[in-house]
């Protein structure tokens, strides 16, 4: 991956043909994110190889294959093209360019009931998905807390909320998630409350 892409989007995977080819790109709307508020497009990875571009009203049908080292060409209006492909989670494709410093970045709206036709509605949609992800990644783990230099925990934050409502504990006493070796981060139980309101 290509140091400049790694900095703008950071903890990409690479595309595997098995885990990824029919699971995550075939049949899905990819709406392409550069250019968005000029033009709309939404790229369908179709089988046998076949690449369809929506826009307005307009189908384009072209081409696209994949090699052995999950490199892709495809065939666009302005020639071949080789990409490399990076997903950053199920909904958000990279395709790194591998003759210039560019990339494209899409967004699958298959299964989402709102239309994606500018940045706005971009920023909207992944401040609204990535919410949705930390909240469940809090939820899901327990965090230790620190009260007058005693460690106590673990607990879940909706035990630590508890407490809170009982007055058993600060709202500001520091937190660790149980991965964690140290209160470094500095998060207080009230920044895991706030994250879930």
């Amino acid at each position: 991956m290509n140091e400049y892409l790694h900095k703008a989007i950071p903890n990409l995977k690479p595309f595997d043909f098995g885990r990824d080819h029919d699971a995550l790109l075939l049949n899905k709307e990819w709406v392409l994110v550069n250019g968005i508020s000029k033009k709309k497009s939404i790229y369908t990875f179709r089988k046998e190889n076949i690449l369809e571009i929506t826009r307005k009203e307009s189908l384009i049908e072209t081409n696209w294959t994949i090699n052995i080292n999950n490199v892709f060409t495809i065939e666009t209006e302005d020639g071949l093209i080789t990409v490399k492909a990076y997903f950053k989670d199920d909904d958000v494709l990279v395709l790194d360019h591998q003759n210039k410093k560019e990339f494209a970045l899409f967004i699958n709206t298959t299964n989402h009931e709102k239309d994606l036709n500018s940045v706005a509605d971009v920023q909207s949609f992944l401040k609204e998905k990535y919410k949705q992800k930390v909240t469940n990644l809090i939820y899901d783990h327990e965090f230790y807390y620190i009260e007058k230099s005693k460690e106590f925990g673990p607990f879940t934050v909706e035990e630590l909320s508890e407490k809170v409502k009982r007055q058993e504990i600060s709202v500001y006493c520091f937190v660790r998630d149980i991965n964690e070796y140290d209160y470094s981060q500095r998060l207080r139980i009230y920044d895991l409350i706030k994250e879930l309101d």
